[in-house]
C-alpha cells in the first residue's frame, strides 16, 4: 500500500510526459476556443488580434499571424521562445509577438494575454479616454482602473514600450487609436476581463449619452476595497479608482478631462426639469 501511495506521488517520466502533452493540447485547444469567442462576439475583425498562453518559464504558445481567430485549428498556434523566436508550427509569429513578451516578462504572476478591438473600448481609446471612472461596483472588485497608453505603431518596439509603464501595476489597458490588452492567471481570466473592459465602455458610453455620470464615493470604494481582498474571483492587481479629495478639485479635474475629451462625449449639465 505505501508503495502504491508513492508511486501516484511520483510518477514516472513516461507518464509526467504524457500529462505534458495532455496539458499542452488542452491549452492549444483553450486558444482556439476563446479565439472563436472574441471574434463571434465582435471583438476582433479579419485577421487582427492575438491570444497567447505561457508554456511553462521557456515558450509561450501564440495565435499565428494572418489568419482569422475564428477560423484557427489546434495545430496552427505557434510555439516560440521567451524571446519570440519560433520553436514549433506552420505558421508565422504574430507580429505583435513583443507585447506579449513584455507582459510575461514584468508579471510573473500573468499566464495568458488576449488582444483585441472590442468597438466600444476602442472608440473610447481613439477618442483619448480613458476607463478610470468608478461607476461600476462589479468593475472596481473584479477589474480595477483601465488607463489610456499612448499609441505605439503596431508590429514594432515602440507598442510594447507604450504598455511598460501600465503593467505592472493594471490587468487591462486601453491601447491609443488601436484597441485592448488584457491579461490573467489564465486564458478563461484574460479573457473575461477583456469582456468587462467592453462591457464597461458601453455603459460608459451611455452615462456620456445621458449627460451626467454618478461616481461612487470614497466611503463606497473603501467598502469595495475590503470586499475586494474577500472576492473569491477578484484576482487583479489594478489600483482602485479614487474620487477627488474635494469640490475644488473635482471641478479641476473635470475641466482637464472635457479638454481632452471630444465634444460628443463631454457630459452635459441637465435642467432643473431635466433632473426631475
Amino acid at each position: 500500500m505505501v508503495e502504491a501511495c508513492y508511486n501516484m506521488q511520483r510518477p514516472s517520466k513516461p507518464l509526467r510526459f504524457a500529462t505534458f502533452m495532455v496539458g499542452e493540447r488542452r491549452l492549444r485547444e483553450d486558444i482556439v476556443r476563446f479565439g472563436r469567442m472574441v471574434h463571434e462576439r465582435g471583438f476582433v475583425a479579419g485577421m487582427s488580434g492575438n491570444l497567447s498562453v505561457r508554456l511553462d518559464h521557456k515558450r509561450i504558445l501564440v495565435t499565428p499571424t494572418c489568419m482569422s481567430k475564428g477560423a484557427m485549428q489546434p495545430s496552427d498556434i505557434v510555439t516560440v521562445d521567451m524571446e519570440g523566436h519560433r520553436i514549433s508550427g506552420r505558421h508565422h509569429v504574430t507580429s505583435e509577438i513583443g507585447m506579449h513578451l513584455l507582459i510575461y516578462r514584468l508579471r510573473p504572476d500573468i499566464k495568458a494575454v488576449v488582444h483585441a478591438h472590442p468597438p466600444t473600448a476602442t472608440g473610447f481609446a481613439a477618442a483619448g479616454v480613458a476607463l478610470t471612472q468608478p461607476l461600476l461596483c462589479e468593475v472596481v472588485i473584479g477589474l480595477g482602473c483601465v488607463p489610456l497608453a499612448r499609441y505605439g505603431t503596431p508590429g514594432t518596439p515602440e507598442l510594447a514600450a507604450t504598455l511598460e509603464p501600465f503593467v505592472r501595476e493594471y490587468d487591462a489597458i486601453l491601447m491609443s487609436n488601436h484597441g485592448v490588452v488584457a491579461y490573467g492567471d489564465t486564458l478563461e481570466h484574460a479573457y473575461m476581463k477583456m469582456e468587462t473592459v467592453e462591457h464597461f465602455a458601453q455603459i460608459a458610453l451611455v452615462t456620456h449619452l445621458l449627460g451626467r455620470q454618478q461616481p461612487l464615493t470614497d466611503a463606497d470604494l473603501e467598502k469595495l476595497l475590503v470586499a475586494r481582498s474577500k472576492y473569491a474571483g477578484a484576482q487583479s492587481a489594478a489600483p482602485m479608482p479614487i474620487q477627488a479629495p474635494d469640490p475644488k478639485q473635482s471641478t479641476k479635474i473635470q475641466a482637464r478631462s472635457a479638454s481632452a475629451t471630444p465634444p460628443a462625449l463631454q457630459p452635459k449639465a441637465l435642467s432643473s426639469r431635466q433632473r426631475q
